[in-house]
């Protein structure tokens, strides 16, 4: 599985406690704000993660994720489900469209059919086969973050909910909001993107 990028300095004011009062409905805000961060503090560092590939910037991406909580925050009254990490990440996706097109004028394309391509074991799920190839590991981790940065958004967003958050074909189906056999589509493409360009990277054998 990918590893998570780390967050340098994200800090939540309601983390502290006992600075945030916003509610939109009825009910005691510091109750709403308590069972939120119960709810949804677990989940930070997976959010800030997505983020962070979304964007492609830790400014940004703490940024994303401080508006994803508190739009959380202000909708959890009418918070039904589904999980809270999908729930939070559905969240965050729209921050990330809407911050990064008023940022760049360009819009994410999260969106839109892709081919069909064969189904392929992650390449970073492949057990290693000796000690030099666990000696490799971290080296080959950090390279397959340069490719997956690198893939177009809709590919990389999925592959991240996938193996980075290890979400479901129907929880990521909710998140971006497009049907199961798509999702399934653009995972498949989105390994294969990153097979050609893994080959690419090594070069040919010698």
């Amino acid at each position: 599985m990918l590893d998570q990028p780390q967050r340098q300095g994200l800090t939540l004011a309601w983390k502290a406690g006992d600075d945030m009062r916003a509610s939109n409905g009825s009910g005691d805000p510091n109750d709403k704000a308590r069972r939120f961060r119960d709810a949804a503090l677990p989940h930070l560092d997976d959010v800030y993660t997505l983020a962070r590939y979304l964007l492609r910037n830790g400014a940004d991406a703490e940024d994303a994720v401080q508006e994803c909580y508190l739009r959380g925050l202000r909708h959890f009254d009418t918070y039904r489900g589904p999980a809270m990490k999908p729930w939070l990440f559905a969240i965050l996706r729209n921050v990330c469209r809407t911050e990064f097109l008023r940022r760049s004028g360009v819009a994410l394309t999260m969106d839109g059919e892709t081919e069909e391509d064969e189904e392929a074991t992650p390449i970073w799920q492949e057990a290693p086969v000796s000690p030099e190839a666990e000696m490799l590991r971290q080296w080959d981790a950090k390279t397959i973050r340069r490719l997956v940065a690198e893939l177009p958004d809709p590919f990389r967003e999925t592959i991240v909910l996938r193996e980075i958050n290890d979400l479901s074909y129907s929880e990521i189906a909710h998140v971006v909001g497009v049907p199961v056999g798509t999702v399934m589509s653009r995972l498949a493409r989105a390994r294969s993107m990153l097979r050609k360009a893994w080959s690419a990277q090594e070069g040919p054998s010698t």
